[in-house]
């Protein structure tokens, strides 16, 4: 999916694995992220909505911080974290050897 300019909310939601309810969740508590909708209110995120999504991501869901830590830890660092850097290998590594089996 590398290239596109614009994703869906159903493509972004498979990408990090979590349902499109919590995709619009994060939306109204970070208000960092704000996609860009049409007149139908139909949301496409771009790869920088994506990155911001995925350090959310990893945030709640790896670290295990609540949202208002996760807001804490994004204002204090704008730097790409390391660590997160290799959880999403780890997952992308994961995801392939899942369909590599489910194909056998």
């Amino acid at each position: 999916m590398e290239g596109k300019l614009y994703y869906s909310i159903g493509e972004v939601a498979e990408m990090l694995g979590v349902n499109t309810s919590m995709l619009r969740f994060w939306e109204t508590e970070f208000k960092e992220l704000r996609p860009v909708k049409n007149k139908r209110g139909t949301r496409s995120y771009t790869q920088q909505d994506i990155d911001l999504l995925r350090r959310i991501h990893y945030l709640t869901k790896e670290c295990g911080l609540t949202l208002d830590g996760a807001r804490q830890q994004l204002k204090s660092d704008k730097a790409p974290d390391r660590n997160l850097q290799i959880v999403e290998t780890l997952t992308e590594l994961k995801n392939f050897l899942v369909q590599m089996k489910q194909n056998l």
